[in-house]
């Protein structure tokens, strides 16, 4: 049995979260910002469950961008999370998330944030140029056309990056159902933010009970 290396697993990656603030996210079109609040709440959710090393970033916090979305607070409390807050609009040129980042050690850097064409492209390729391992979760990322994310996404996988979905990453870091351990953090956090199918597991708990 191989299981394969560009699988992710709790310990094998460092989760980046950039720039979901409010000001980011008021011009955001090439998703549904209610879907896209959701789907940061599954992957911050996902994150803090499997103890994932999560970086949250801002640029411009006090200034322009604004507070950063209520689930990743939820998630992350900035009193006891310490974002990284910077002027560059590429998180990798700023020292501290750079230094951030690579001091966990992990070489797989799984990306997720506002906006897909600057703010996730800029580190995206920089990571990818010094040999990490870069997933993308496309659908935790918002731009302000459907242009301007496709084109960021197709510029990132043809440069090496991989994309995945957000309920692909937390099932991903599950699993196995039988991580009972996780099991009912998971369940949970879909029960809250996984649409169609956190009703269907909902469903599914109910009708068992019976």
């Amino acid at each position: 049995m191989t299981i394969s290396a560009r699988l992710l697993h709790p310990s094998n990656h460092t989760l980046v979260l950039i720039d979901f603030e409010s000001q980011m996210g008021f011009a955001v079109s090439n998703i549904d910002i209610t879907v896209l609040r959701n789907n940061t709440a599954v992957i911050a959710g996902a994150s803090r469950i499997f103890n994932v090393p999560t970086i949250v970033t801002t640029v411009a916090e006090h200034t322009f961008s604004g507070p950063v979305f209520p689930e990743v607070e939820e998630f992350y409390p900035q009193a006891t999370s310490g974002y990284i807050d910077r002027t560059t609009m590429n998180t990798w040129e700023d020292k501290p998330a750079y230094e951030a980042i690579t001091n966990t050690g992990k070489k797989k850097i799984v990306l997720a944030g506002l906006w897909t064409s600057v703010c996730i492209v800029g580190p995206a390729l920089c990571a990818l140029a010094e040999g990490y391992e870069v997933y993308i979760i496309a659908d935790a990322c918002g731009d302000v056309s459907a242009e301007a994310h496709d084109r960021a996404m197709q510029r990132m996988i043809q440069a090496g990056a991989q994309p995945m979905s957000s309920i692909q990453y937390l099932l991903e870091l599950q699993r196995d159902w039988a991580r009972q351990e996780t099991y009912a953090a998971v369940t949970a956090l879909m029960k809250r933010f996984g649409g169609a199918y956190g009703i269907g597991i909902q469903y599914a708990h109910n009708m068992l009970a019976h």
